[in-house]
């Protein structure tokens, strides 16, 4: 079974975290909320809190398979600025593990320098931000190891596509029935 990892910020987009974590969890991947702010706690943009299940100081980065960041700010600018963020997408990404953003948060990959000739898209107005990329207006784009999607609304597809990266058309299937989610 797939390990994946999603770092979480004060002030992150409560759907696009948690509705991954949903996804992942009923397409029976292992997901690890990891809180990048020295507590468990994490308040997303809206207000809600809710725990992570570690704390980014704790986690063994090796094993896992890929790791996500969700949207929303100022979450968004507190992922970028943080050095371990960075060095994490940087290293996944050479390691051509799984590398994940949706929202505003795929311009936290084209600052890393991930995103050097890859499609890539984002939330409309951050485009000149995914630096390197080859822009794409549709609502989640894969290339290799590379997943990004555009907000909130998106947040359903950009999950499904994440858990097929791991596992197959039918478990995405069940799950996507099971949400009652028309693609």
């Amino acid at each position: 079974m797939a390990k994946i990892g999603i770092f979480m910020a004060d002030g992150c987009e409560e759907i696009e975290g948690l509705t991954v974590v949903d996804v992942a969890r009923r397409a029976n991947l292992e997901i690890v909320m990891i809180s990048i702010m020295g507590k468990a706690e994490v308040t997303g943009s809206h207000g809600i809190r809710f725990m992570a299940d570690a704390l980014a100081d704790e986690v063994d980065y090796d094993a896992l398979d890929g790791i996500i960041l969700p949207g929303g700010m100022p979450g968004t600018l507190k992922l970028g600025a943080d050095a371990g963020v960075n060095e994490v997408i940087r290293s996944f990404a050479a390691a051509g593990k799984l590398v994940c953003a949706i929202c505003a948060a795929p311009s936290v990959l084209g600052a890393a320098g991930v995103l050097d000739q890859k499609r890539a898209t984002c939330h409309p107005g951050f485009e000149e931000k995914l630096t390197g990329a080859v822009i794409s207006e549709e609502e989640v784009v894969t290339d290799s190891n590379i997943i990004t999607s555009r907000g909130m609304g998106t947040a359903i597809p950009f999950a499904l596509e994440i858990a097929r990266y791991f596992t197959d058309d039918k478990t995405v299937e069940g799950v996507r029935k099971g949400l009652v989610y028309r693609e």
